[in-house]
């Protein structure tokens, strides 16, 4: 396993729960260390338990060499970063230069298997790092979400397979075959395809969902309701129906941008997807104005933020909405207190610049003009609104999750703003 992220750790776990014998290379000294020592370097449910019953089983190893992991394996999966490039673009130089730095060192009839989320034809160009023609490339995209990555990677809905030669896939599924999930077994450009089509259906969905949200407020419909009437139609489904912020995370603003850039580069016109990333702009920029208008302007005010990580039950606030918020927020002169489980107060983050983190819900809404709830932990659920009532110099909520009763919340005395209800 080359790469121990969000999704290189997790796999590493599930792989080795099956049974077989994984080693790690991990080039971050800092996170290796945490690994030798049993302790999960990112925030996952039931990773640190499957984690220690690896190593103590002896199946789980892990070194700071890929080309070292790579000698003695039959399969190596490489799971580094493909960040956004400055067009859109997905840069997959780290998946090149980890297949060229052990292509010398990779046993006859082994099998490398991109994990990572790569652009269609990325597994033509890894066979020709390589070098080599008694080694063989499959595309083996993850579909895990974080906070959830352990559960997904145990009982997979499905596995998608793909190679020019369906016997090098079905190797690879059959190291799955535990979760008994779907299986798909394709050519390498359609499992190539199959992950950006599958987040940039998702993006698509919810960007949906955020403009009938604000269509909801325009009429006096209770999008709530809505998500209900829809939901229940088996064809459309209650996932990805809750409007928020926009959306974020380390997945779909990548994907849907290099999807777009893929398809700008082979000259197809892709309206669709390109109408989803400017509505889910646009949805950024209304949470904005909806925490403008509760706290009376934002030049000089403060704002109490509550959650910055893109999601709940993760650490993880790549392409966060929340970050992008406090962001604008700050950048037009407002004082952002803001508090997350997962961000210790105290410290320098690049990303939380002219942001001051607090120790608790309650410190970040003293003397607060506005309480923006912008990620759904269910801490924020529990507080005593009295409480916070008592710390902020005017009494507004604006709950870009739909996280409170707004029933319960005008009870104690806040004016409140959800997204898309009355």
């Amino acid at each position: 396993m080359v790469g121990a992220g969000y999704v290189g750790i997790p796999t590493a776990v599930t792989l080795s729960h099956f049974g077989y014998s994984v080693i790690v290379a991990e080039r971050d000294l800092s996170r290796l260390g945490e690994l030798r020592a049993g302790r999960s370097p990112i925030r996952e449910e039931g990773l640190d338990e499957l984690l220690a019953e690896g190593i103590a089983a002896g199946l789980l190893t892990f070194t700071d060499n890929a080309t070292e992991a790579a000698a003695d394996a039959d399969v190596v999966f490489l799971c580094v970063a493909t960040p956004q490039g400055n067009g859109g673009e997905a840069d997959i130089t780290y998946i090149i230069d980890a297949a060229t730095s052990i292509s010398a060192a990779l046993r006859p009839g082994s099998i490398v298997v991109n994990k990572s989320t790569v652009p269609v034809g990325t597994a033509a160009r890894v066979q020709v790092a390589l070098g080599r023609d008694d080694v063989f490339v499959v595309s083996n995209p993850e579909f895990l979400r974080e906070g959830t990555a352990v559960h997904d990677s145990l009982h997979a809905e499905r596995i998608v397979a793909g190679s020019d030669d369906p016997r090098h896939a079905e190797i690879v599924v059959q190291l799955f075959a535990d979760t008994g999930a779907a299986v798909v077994i394709t050519d390498t450009a359609s499992a190539e395809t199959i992950k950006y089509a599958a987040n940039a259906f998702l993006a698509t969905k919810l960007s949906f969902m955020n403009a009938m949200a604000a269509f909801c407020e325009e009429v006096g419909a209770d999008v709530r309701d809505v998500r209900l009437g829809m939901g229940h139609d088996h064809r459309i489904g209650m996932d990805f129906l809750n409007p928020g912020p926009g959306w974020g995370g380390s997945c779909l603003p990548k994907d849907t941008a290099a999807l777009l850039y893929m398809s700008q580069i082979n000259n197809f016109d892709f309206p669709l997807l390109a109408g989803a990333i400017e509505t889910n702009e646009r949805q950024l920029a209304r949470m904005v104005s909806k925490i403008e208008e509760a706290a009376g302007g934002l030049d000089g005010r403060t704002i109490a933020a509550w959650g910055l990580t893109f999601k709940a039950n993760t650490d993880d606030r790549r392409s966060s909405p929340a970050i992008d918020i406090v962001q604008r927020l700050a950048a037009r002169g407002a004082i952002v207190q803001a508090y997350d489980p997962t961000v210790a107060p105290g410290q320098v983050y690049a990303d939380l610049d002219g942001v001051s983190v607090m120790s608790s819900p309650r410190d970040a809404a003293r003397g607060a003009h506005c309480l923006a709830i912008l990620t759904e932990w269910s801490e924020f659920s529990l507080v005593d609104l009295a409480d916070i009532y008592s710390q902020m110099e005017h009494a507004a909520i604006v709950d870009c999750r739909n996280l409170l009763s707004a029933a319960t919340v005008r009870e104690a005395g806040f004016s409140y703003q959800g997204v898309g209800i009355r």
